[in-house]
C-alpha cells in the first residue's frame, strides 16, 4: 500500500478539476473516482498506472453521451421553437447545450457576430442551425491513440450514419476553417483538425481502398452494422471491425490531401506531420494511385488482374461493378487514376472519374509542400514524386478528359474511358465538375465556363428543374431530387450576384420549416426530401455564408421575405 495514497489523491484532484470544468460530467467523474479508488486500493503497484490511464480515458468521450440527450436523427425531424420571424418560421435545431458533442468558442463568437450581418432572419436561422451541425452533433468520440499518449484522435460521424467517411470528414472540418489557427488547447478546432487526420492516416494505413470506418478501438463504441455490405465480395479484402463500406473512390485518398492542406496552410504546424503517421499515408495513398492506372488489358490483349473489384447482391446498378467486379474497361496510357466509386457512393460507368483526378491533383500538389518541409529521409523524394503525379495528372486531364460538344464547345466530360466513351453529366456531390474551382485545381476558364453552362441546363441530364429548386442532383436520389449542395457549390463558384441572390432563396425556401440543409429536395415539392441530418452539406452552408461575407457582404443584406 505504499505510495498508493499519494497517487489516490493526486488522480481524485484531477477528475475533480475536470468536473468543475464541465459539471454535466459529475456523475461520470463520481463513477471515475469509485473505480479509481478500488483500482488503487487492489492492484499492486506496477498496474497502478494502467488501470488510471484506462479510468481517464472514459472522460474523453462526448458529453452528450452522459446527458439525457435525445437521437437527434428523430430530433431534428421535429420542428421545434423558437421559430424564425420571417415568413418561413424555421425551426431552431441546435441541440441543448449539454447534448453538443463539441464547444467551440469561436463558432458561438461567430454565430452571435453575423446575426447582425444576415439582415433576413430566415437566413439567419438556417446558418445559425447549419454551421455548428457537425460540432453539435457529430463528433462521436475524441481521445488518445493507445500505443501513443499524445497521438489525438477525432471520429467524426457524417450524421444518421454511425461511421467515419474519409470525404465527409475532411469537408465537415473545413466548415471550421476560417477559424482554424495554431492552438495546442485540446480544445480547440486545431485539436480535431490533428485527432481527424491522424485517425484518417490510421484508416488509410489499415484499409487504403476503403471509403468509411468504424470507430477507433480506444472509444469503446461498438462497430457499426452495415447490412448492405453483409455480402459484398471485395479485392483487397478488409475487416468489418474497422471499415464501414469499402468502396474505391479516389476522392477519399483526396479527402486526406485535402484536410492536411488546410490544416498546414491555416496554422504552419509542419511540426505535427512530423510526429506520427502522417508520411506512411502518404506513401499508402501514392501506392494505390499507382495501382489504379492499371488498365484492362496488356499490350498483348491479356485481361490483367485488377487491384481492386467489388461486387454487391443489390438491385441497384449504382451499388456494384460491371464485369465481375472490375468495372467497365479502361484504355492504357491516358494517365489518369481509375475511380470504382463517385463521391455520391455510386459506381462509375467510365473509371476514369473527372472530378476526383482534378481534386487528386490539386490537392497532390499542396500536399507536396508539407512533405518538403518534413527534412526527413526520404521527404524530398517523396515530394517531388507527389508533384510528379500531380503534374502528370493535370496534363492528363487536359488531354483525355476534354471533349468538344456541338452546343457549348470544348468542355470538360465527367468520366472517360480512354477508348473514346465519355459521359457527359455532372452530380450534386463534390468533387464535381462544378466544384473544380473550389477544389483548388486551376481550370481552363474558357472549358470551365463552357461546362458551368452545359451542367446549369437541361443538357445536363441529372439537373433538376421545377418550382421549388432549380440544382443539380443524381442517381443516388435519382430524377425530380434536386440537391442543395449543388446550389451551394453554385455560389461559392460565381461572381454573379443575381445568381448568388437566386440560389439563397431558394435554399431558404426549401427545407420544410426544418431550417437545416437536406440531402435532396424534390425540385416540385418541399416536403419530399431525403436526409435532415447531413452535416457536411449543413457545414458546407455556413462556410458559403462568410464567404460571402468576404467577398460580397452587400448580399447578405438581402430580404428574403
Amino acid at each position: 500500500m505504499e505510495g498508493r495514497p499519494l497517487v489516490l489523491v493526486t488522480c481524485v484532484r484531477a477528475l475533480f478539476a475536470v468536473t468543475l470544468q464541465n459539471p454535466t460530467l459529475s456523475s461520470l467523474s463520481s463513477l471515475c473516482i469509485t473505480l479509481l479508488i478500488w483500482s488503487t486500493l487492489c492492484s499492486d503497484s506496477h498496474s497502478i498506472g494502467m488501470h488510471s490511464s484506462r479510468i481517464f480515458a472514459c472522460l474523453a468521450v462526448p458529453l452528450s453521451v452522459f446527458a439525457q440527450c435525445p437521437d437527434y436523427s428523430e430530433y431534428s425531424k421535429v420542428v421545434h421553437e423558437p421559430l424564425s420571424s420571417g415568413k418561413f418560421k424555421l425551426a431552431y435545431q441546435r441541440p441543448s447545450d449539454d447534448c453538443r458533442t463539441f464547444k467551440s468558442q469561436g463558432v458561438e463568437a461567430t454565430l452571435s457576430r453575423m446575426e447582425s450581418v444576415i439582415k433576413d432572419p430566415d437566413l439567419y436561422r438556417l446558418f445559425q442551425n447549419a454551421y455548428p451541425n457537425t460540432l453539435d452533433t457529430a463528433i462521436k468520440w475524441r481521445g488518445r491513440a493507445a500505443d501513443n499518449g499524445d497521438e489525438e484522435l477525432t471520429f467524426i460521424i457524417t450524421g444518421d450514419i454511425n461511421a467515419m467517411w474519409l470525404r465527409d470528414s475532411s469537408n465537415q472540418m473545413q466548415s471550421y476553417l476560417p477559424l482554424l489557427n495554431a492552438s495546442s488547447d485540446p480544445n480547440s478546432i486545431a485539436s480535431l483538425y490533428r485527432g481527424a487526420i491522424n485517425l484518417q492516416a490510421r484508416y488509410l494505413l489499415t484499409s487504403p481502398y476503403c471509403n468509411s470506418f468504424q470507430p477507433p478501438v480506444e472509444s469503446g463504441i461498438p462497430p457499426a452494422d452495415n447490412g448492405a455490405s453483409s455480402d459484398d465480395t471485395v479485392t483487397p479484402s478488409y475487416s468489418t471491425s474497422s471499415v464501414f463500406e469499402c468502396k474505391y473512390e479516389l476522392d477519399s485518398l483526396a479527402a486526406f490531401l485535402e484536410i492536411s492542406t488546410n490544416y498546414y496552410e491555416a496554422t504552419k504546424d509542419i511540426g505535427f506531420f512530423g510526429k506520427f503517421k502522417w508520411t506512411q499515408a502518404i506513401e499508402a495513398i501514392l501506392r494505390v494511385a499507382e495501382e489504379m492506372k492499371t488498365p484492362t488489358y496488356g499490350n498483348d490483349g491479356t485481361v490483367l488482374q485488377s487491384p481492386y473489384t467489388f461486387t454487391r447482391m443489390t438491385t441497384r446498378a449504382t451499388e456494384t461493378l460491371a464485369n465481375d467486379g472490375r468495372g467497365n474497361p479502361v484504355a492504357n496510357g491516358t494517365g489518369l487514376i481509375r475511380s470504382a466509386f463517385r463521391p455520391s457512393d455510386d459506381s462509375t460507368i467510365y473509371q476514369l472519374y473527372i472530378p476526383s483526378n482534378m481534386m487528386f491533383s490539386a490537392y497532390l500538389t499542396s500536399a507536396a509542400d508539407i512533405m518538403d518541409g518534413l527534412n526527413t529521409g526520404n521527404s524530398a523524394a517523396l515530394a517531388r514524386q507527389m508533384r510528379d503525379l500531380a503534374d502528370s495528372v493535370r496534363v492528363a486531364i487536359e488531354t483525355h478528359g476534354t471533349v468538344e460538344n456541338a452546343q457549348y464547345g470544348k468542355i470538360y466530360a465527367f468520366e472517360v474511358d480512354g477508348f473514346g466513351g465519355t459521359n457527359i453529366m455532372d452530380d450534386a456531390n463534390i468533387p464535381s465538375l462544378l466544384s473544380a474551382p473550389f477544389n483548388t485545381y486551376p481550370v481552363d476558364k474558357e472549358v470551365y465556363a463552357n461546362t458551368r453552362a452545359l451542367v446549369l441546363s437541361a443538357s445536363n441530364p441529372y439537373f433538376m428543374r421545377g418550382p421549388v429548386i432549380n440544382a443539380v442532383g443524381g442517381p443516388h436520389q435519382g430524377p425530380g431530387q434536386a440537391w442543395p449542395m449543388a446550389s451551394i457549390v453554385r455560389i461559392l463558384t460565381s461572381d454573379d450576384d443575381e445568381e448568388i441572390v437566386g440560389e439563397l432563396r431558394q435554399i431558404v425556401s426549401s427545407t420544410a420549416g426544418l431550417g437545416l440543409i437536406h440531402e435532396s429536395v424534390s425540385s416540385f415539392d418541399a416536403q419530399t426530401w431525403t436526409r435532415q441530418w447531413f452535416s457536411w452539406a449543413n457545414g458546407l452552408f455556413g462556410q458559403m455564408i462568410l464567404d460571402l461575407e468576404n467577398r460580397k457582404p452587400g448580399i447578405l443584406s438581402t430580404s428574403f421575405q
